[in-house]
């Protein structure tokens, strides 16, 4: 068959009229993590209907890359688009185990140590069911998220950061604007708030903030959500989309 100029080739038309939630389903199979299919598919919607917003996308916390794979994806189609991976990426010596058995991490990275996980420990039943069949496989994290982007062909779309929101915000100019950010690191009110003031400081007007686990069982979150965004008049259209999921729009100018 002759392929016309104006002719989009059959991989093409197969890639657009192909369901999205059907990558979507098979990314929270084959990727490790917890973010269930209908938080992952809200949130690819929402990425990808920010067209008309200028800036990237912003993940903090990415643990192996589920959520980051759909972000890419919405990335790869919306195009000048790339999604800043933001984790701390432990690796097998960064988790050490408490004295009550729960589990607790932290990561040096260039003489700075991050602690994770000292507010809600990992309990020990958790922890051996879905972290540690990791370190089984792998020294860190780091692997298996570069791992999920290959597979997917998203390395091209996707910058990982291996550190916190705030020197994240350190490293990017003064001009970096984000058109969504998923909040998903540290639990703890304090790690939260802080989350949020360093990507309100570069979000665009018309974008948007989601968390993952809000108003579901972990209140550090949820308080955070109600005082920095519920409460603060930089947002607007607030609201819970799915079990564990919330979203909030940084308000238009003018």
């Amino acid at each position: 068959m002759t392929v016309t100029k104006n002719q989009p080739r059959e991989f093409q038309i197969g890639e657009i009229t192909s369901p999205v939630i059907d990558r979507i389903e098979a990314i929270a199979k084959n990727v490790p993590g917890w973010s269930p299919v209908d938080q992952l598919y809200t949130l690819f919607n929402l990425a990808y209907l920010t067209t008309d917003v200028r800036g990237d996308i912003v993940e903090i916390g990415s643990w192996c890359g589920r959520s980051t794979a759909v972000l890419g994806m919405a990335a790869r189609m919306i195009g000048n688009t790339k999604v800043h991976s933001i984790d701390l990426f432990p690796e097998k010596n960064d988790w050490k185990q408490n004295k009550d058995g729960s589990y607790s991490l932290e990561v040096e990275l260039d003489g700075v140590k991050y602690r994770g996980y000292q507010d809600q420990n990992v309990w020990r039943e958790p922890f051996e069911k879905d972290i540690a069949p990791i370190y089984a496989k792998y020294n860190s994290v780091l692997e298996v998220f570069n791992e999920t982007l290959s597979r997917y062909d998203l390395r091209n779309f996707v910058i990982p950061f291996r550190g916190d929101s705030q020197h994240f915000g350190a490293s990017v100019g003064i001009d970096f604007r984000c058109k969504l950010a998923f909040i998903d690191g540290d639990h703890s009110y304090d790690a939260v708030c802080l989350d949020i003031r360093n990507v309100q400081k570069f979000m665009a007007a018309g974008g948007w903030i989601c968390f993952d686990d809000a108003f579901s069982s972990y209140d550090g979150v949820n308080r955070a959500i109600k005082d920095c965004v519920i409460n603060n008049p930089a947002f607007d259209m607030g609201r819970q989309m799915t079990r564990k999921f919330f979203v909030a729009r940084k308000k238009r100018e003018g």
